[in-house]
């Protein structure tokens, strides 16, 4: 088996050799919303957010078996690319587990790119100020665990294992009752609202599988939904202009919550103001009540100041990369203001210190994150052009790359030709790939795509991922140890997950 180059920053063993076994186990923003953005340069970052939670497989083989054999169990149900719009099974499943989900407050979010990194940043201060959190995040970039944390980390293993054994026979006695038994995703939504009843949590953050009127998560009343912005994708389940994708979405807004708006396209913002005068929902919109006043590019990430519904935070330092996340970081903001009333009960603004601690915290695995120096070896889960985008502009920007080559492995039912016309301008070459889903686009076919955009000069194409990791670093190295070449691994969750693994992470 081929090995990547050696990082000259780290002698560990190579986590290739165990490739086979490893792998068997945002947005554009519409400037007719956009008020406040400022976009000073300071220092190009050379490091990176912190330490991401991604969880390893258990140590304790026993434990490791009793996993497995779950993840076989959930893997017989359907899929999450395979759906039955209802909440049908999903409602039956709540009732016979007696409605854990009405056992606290939650905060809903939907939206098509950055709902991750704003529900780990909600969670974030949420916890700052003291409350129990659970979080509800799909899909997962490594680790079944991770999309159901407690106290910000994903629940452990043996705790997965248990949650899924306490619910089975409920499972079972629905599943006999229904036309379709409970899918891979409704089952694992069910799992995460008991945990956070048994924990028990103060509050849920939950993130919608997709759309929002009939996703499994919309058994919950959100006090707070949250909205970030809305661009095209799964257009051939939610339908093909912003007005019909946000018409989805706006089902998770429910009568008298606060809505938290991110900026959107103006037909979006039209139909989520609407849903929210008919459910009498009090509205707060990014770049009107709240929004990022000013963003300095920063060592590690950036500083921003945003201003909230309660006041101006000013110097918060946030250890990710991209004006996308800075956005992100004032939606969040915002949300958590909602929950506790700011802008409705109270004026004032949340405890700026508490604030300032809980962003400084925030990770999010996957979203420009730094795997590898020398060269620097950059992750990012964008899967649609509005996310390849934002993440063209953010490496730009972060990063002092003097050639930077992409490797790209996507799905098949993905807009992969406006994915890498994203990218084009900031790739010097690409390495066309596949990940080991059976969701993935055969390379070659991705290659033909490729081609059209990049032209033939400017196009590899490596079939299998650790291959294309090492002919990417070999290229990226061509220019000399102290050149500054870059590789940025990108177009799905899962091809960064798996490189992730490959590159000695988790």
């Amino acid at each position: 088996m081929s090995e990547l180059p050696p990082d000259h920053s780290d002698d560990q063993p190579d986590p290739l050799d165990n490739f086979d076994e490893i792998i068997a186990e945002e947005t554009t923003r519409d400037p007719d919303l956009a008020v406040i953005e400022a976009g000073s340069r300071t220092l190009r970052t050379q490091g990176g957010p912190p330490d991401a939670d991604i969880p390893t497989r258990p140590a304790d083989p026993e434990v490791d078996k009793a996993l497995r054999e779950v993840e076989a169990e959930l893997a017989t149900r359907w899929g999450e690319t395979k759906l039955e719009p209802s909440v049908s099974r999903i409602a039956a499943l709540m009732d016979v587990l007696g409605e854990p989900q009405r056992s606290y407050p939650s905060i809903h979010i939907t939206g098509t790119n950055g709902k991750t990194s704003t529900a780990r940043m909600i969670e974030a201060l949420l916890g700052a100020f003291e409350l129990r959190t659970g979080r509800y995040t799909s899909p997962h970039v490594q680790s079944i665990t991770e999309r159901i944390s407690l106290d910000g980390a994903p629940i452990s293993a043996e705790r997965f294992i248990e949650t899924y054994e306490d619910i089975k026979p409920y499972i079972e006695m629905v599943d006999a009752q229904q036309e379709y038994r409970l899918s891979f995703f409704e089952v694992l939504t069910g799992m995460a609202y008991a945990a956070f009843a048994d924990a028990p949590a103060d509050v849920a953050v939950v993130e919608v599988g997709m759309g929002g009127s009939w996703d499994a998560t919309n058994v919950i009343d959100g006090d707070v939904a949250v909205v970030t912005p809305i661009d095209l994708d799964h257009t051939d389940r939610l339908g093909t202009t912003h007005a019909e994708i946000a018409t989805e979405k706006a089902g998770i807004v429910k009568q008298g919550a606060t809505v938290i708006l991110a900026q959107q396209p103006v037909e979006a913002a039209q139909v989520l103001l609407k849903k929210a005068v008919e459910v009498d929902a009090t509205v707060a919109r990014e770049g009107l009540e709240f929004g990022v006043v000013d963003r300095q590019v920063a060592v590690g990430g950036q500083l921003v100041t945003l201003r909230g519904l309660g006041g101006e935070y000013p110097e918060v330092y946030l250890p990710l990369h991209g004006a996308h996340q800075a956005h992100n970081a004032a939606v969040a903001l915002a949300a958590v203001e909602a929950f506790f009333g700011v802008g409705a009960q109270r004026a004032d603004a949340l405890d700026l210190d508490a604030v300032r601690k809980a962003f400084a915290a925030v990770a999010s695995p996957g979203r420009l994150e730094v795997v590898r120096r020398s060269p620097t070896v950059v992750l990012d889960a964008a899967h649609n052009p509005a996310g390849a985008r934002a993440a063209a502009e953010a490496v730009g920007e972060a990063f002092q790359f003097s050639r930077l080559i992409g490797v790209v492995g996507a799905s098949a039912e993905k807009n992969v030709r406006g994915l890498l016309e994203a990218f084009e301008p900031v790739f010097a070459e690409v390495v066309i790939t596949q990940n080991s889903s059976h969701r993935a686009m055969d390379a070659d076919e991705l290659a033909g795509i490729a081609v059209e955009v990049f032209g033939d000069d400017r196009v590899q194409v490596e079939p299998r991922l650790p291959d294309a990791l090492e002919a990417a670093i070999t290229l990226a190295e061509e220019e000399g140890e102290f050149a500054g070449g870059g590789v940025l691994v990108t177009g799905s969750v899962i091809t960064v997950g798996e490189a992730r693994l490959l590159l000695g992470k988790g």
